[in-house]
């Protein structure tokens, strides 16, 4: 039906014929000369009838916008001063001799190159149309060219593809699950997985040693611009690997994607930052690294002073009282600082204290700020020395439990950053390490692990379990780039008897974790190799690549933030037949019953 795609006809196909399929992109009449653009998933290309051959003008004068057509032509040469040189065809055109309407399009919801006029509610309604746009094209382009690239690395270093259950057992974290039931096994169900976790670990007790899968990850939550209930992941597992070669490992794999898809050089080797660093630093364990700001401590600076909204958070050893020096930062108006104080406040901040250095010569004349008044001048001048703030910067300060101050000065960092445009470089990749194994649920008075409880702690560290498990490092690593977490993962645990201290730690029951992970303690019984790996968010990471605002924007059928699909109107209510079938019954929220 075609010899050629629109997007790929050029100078070389002078005086051939050539026939193309695609939709209108746009329609010109331009005195008694009938312009096509053609497109297709290669690209656009214009077509030209004349009034010479009138049964086909005729036709040509029918067409509309997102007709399908087949065109068959011969290629020539643009008049001079027409030209397009923004357009890889745009030093030819097609002279129409046959023109088939394959079918017709009613107006479309949206015009193509006016889409950000439409909501991303009908974008995603009418999301077959809006995939035709050239800038989905090319992020559905990279994201196959993502895939491609991360498959024959792999495969080049002998990992095997190897496809895990997507119907599973329930995690401890059932309330996340996506649960599926049973129609074999009444009032039991299934869940889909939020990772092959388990799977992957079997497969190394299996011998397969080097495994990976490019998956579907399921998990019913909270959504944010990065996260979706369905989502795909690069899951790697392997055996007989120490930390340093399976992070050597994937960042070589990720420079090399850099390299195939954005001509770029990343550094070799990333950068290493223990997860403490990162937090004190930078006030986060995926920091951008692009931005200069950094927090420094001033605890000890506050414990003795009389303004208690530092000296109480200095004296708690729960609190934290930091400052983040800005250069150039004393510009900022009082309604600026206002609004960076509306901007923290979403993390739990109280408030944003400052300092704007106008004249160091001057002493504390030359500062300026509500809170000088509550501190000593020798406090004061301990705070500019330690921030080595200078003449026109600006020192923020956070005061109040060390999460809320990390959480709020962090975030704080890179809007500043970003709005004061004091960003350096496009690409800034870490690895980030030596995690802690464990972090406390206040609310429930018990540990909980920082990331599952199949990681492997330290084992220069294992008495730690036992007698203070809060200092506990694990053997964890994440991949940040630009202050987005890429992957993470972790050297697995491989004995028995460590995983058992985990669980009881953890206050998991031996009769709970017979039930939920008996075939990984039966596993680990028979001879379990040493063996780690990590998970890459994909979707994150083609979202990277392509410089998109959310992973909407490079997936083909996304969910909304609600998590329903616009296109399919899913969910939906299902027959009373299909649920008794399943032993379902269902109740409607109390607030519909009340009603």
């Amino acid at each position: 039906m075609r010899s050629h795609y629109c997007g790929q006809i050029n100078s070389s196909h002078i005086d051939q014929e050539v026939e193309i399929c695609g939709w209108v992109h746009r329609r010109r009449d331009h005195g008694g000369v009938i312009f096509i653009d053609l497109r297709d998933r290669e690209g656009l290309v214009q077509v030209v009838y004349d009034p010479d051959l009138p049964e086909i003008f005729s036709i040509a004068e029918q067409v509309r916008n997102e007709f399908v057509l087949r065109v068959k032509g011969r290629v020539r040469a643009r008049p001079e001063g027409t030209v397009n040189k923004d357009l890889p065809t745009g030093e030819i055109e097609i002279l129409g001799l046959e023109l088939e309407v394959l079918n017709r399009s009613d107006t479309p919801p949206f015009q193509l190159d006016e889409h950000e006029k439409a909501s991303e509610e009908i974008r995603l309604r009418y999301r077959y149309i809006d995939l035709r746009r050239p800038e989905m094209l090319e992020k559905i382009r990279v994201r196959a060219q993502v895939t491609k690239s991360l498959r024959r690395f792999l495969e080049d270093q002998g990992f095997m593809d190897i496809e895990t259950p997507m119907l599973t057992k329930a995690t401890p974290e059932g309330a996340r699950d996506y649960l599926v039931p049973s129609r074999t096994h009444p009032g039991e169900f299934f869940a889909l997985p939020q990772s092959p976790q388990l799977f992957k670990q079997l497969l190394m007790m299996s011998g397969m040693d080097r495994y990976y899968q490019i998956v579907r990850c399921f998990r019913d939550e909270d959504l944010r611009a990065d996260r979706q209930p369905e989502f795909t992941q690069l899951d790697i597992e392997t055996s007989f690997m120490s930390e340093d070669e399976i992070l050597q490992l994937n960042e070589e794999m990720i420079r090399q994607l850099y390299k195939e898809v954005l001509d770029v050089d990343l550094p070799n080797p990333f950068p290493r930052m223990t997860y403490d660093e990162a937090i004190s630093r930078f006030g986060s364990d995926r920091p951008d690294l692009r931005v200069p700001l950094e927090l420094v401590d001033l605890g000890d600076l506050m414990q003795s002073v009389e303004f208690k909204v530092f000296s109480g958070p200095a004296k708690d050893a729960k609190g934290r009282v930091a400052a983040m020096m800005v250069p150039g930062g004393s510009s900022l108006s009082r309604k600026q600082i206002d609004e960076y104080t509306k901007y923290v406040a979403i993390y739990g901040a109280k408030g944003l204290a400052y300092i704007k250095v106008n004249e160091l010569a001057k002493g504390i004349e030359g500062l300026q700020s509500p809170i000088l008044k509550f501190l000593p001048d020798e406090v004061v001048n301990a705070i500019l020395e330690r921030t080595a703030a200078k003449d026109g910067d600006l020192i923020f300060f956070g005061a109040d439990k060390a999460h809320v101050v990390n959480e709020a000065l962090g975030a704080l960092r890179v809007k500043v950053g970003q709005d004061m445009e004091l960003m350096q470089g496009d690409w800034r990749p870490l690895w980030v390490v030596d995690f802690p194994m464990f972090e406390r649920d206040e609310q429930n008075d018990r540990w909980t692990p920082l990331h599952h409880p199949f990681t492997s702690p330290k084992l220069d560290q294992l008495e730690l379990l036992e007698s203070d498990p809060g200092a506990c490092k694990s053997r964890a690593y994440d991949m940040v780039m630009n202050g987005v977490e890429l992957g993470g993962g972790s050297i697995r645990i491989h004995q028995q008897d460590v995983q058992q201290k985990i669980f009881q730690l953890l206050e998991i029951s031996d009769e709970e974790a017979e039930e939920k992970f008996g075939f990984l303690l039966s596993a680990l019984k028979f001879g379990c190799p040493p063996h780690g790996g990590l998970a890459f968010g994909l979707d994150r990471l083609v979202m990277l690549l392509t410089g998109s605002s959310s992973i909407r924007e490079v997936m083909a059928f996304p969910k909304t933030q609600t998590a329903a699909c616009m296109l399919t109107s899913a969910p939906s209510e299902v027959a009373p037949d299909q649920l008794r079938e399943l032993s379902i019954r269902v109740r409607k929220p109390a607030a519909e019953e009340g009603a």
